[in-house]
């Protein structure tokens, strides 16, 4: 049972791993250095910290992105 579980946990993670990989393919950054991609999102997190403006921007942006999706 405990090896099912930690079976189930690893798969879970992966996934988790692959569709954040997809936000990069369709932020356009497939290509970026993966030191940039780590900065930008440091910075972006930085700027949301305490800021509930920047955060709904942000998740405006996305959401745009998301309905514009051909698939």
């Amino acid at each position: 049972m405990a090896r099912r579980s930690i079976s189930d946990a690893r798969k879970k993670d992966t996934r988790e791993k692959i569709e954040l990989g997809g936000l990069i393919v369709k932020a356009g950054l497939r290509y970026e250095k993966r030191a940039l991609l780590l900065g930008l999102l440091i910075d972006a997190a930085s700027r949301m910290k305490g800021d509930e403006n920047e955060r709904l921007r942000l998740t405006a942006i996305g959401a745009e992105a998301f309905d514009n999706d051909p698939a």
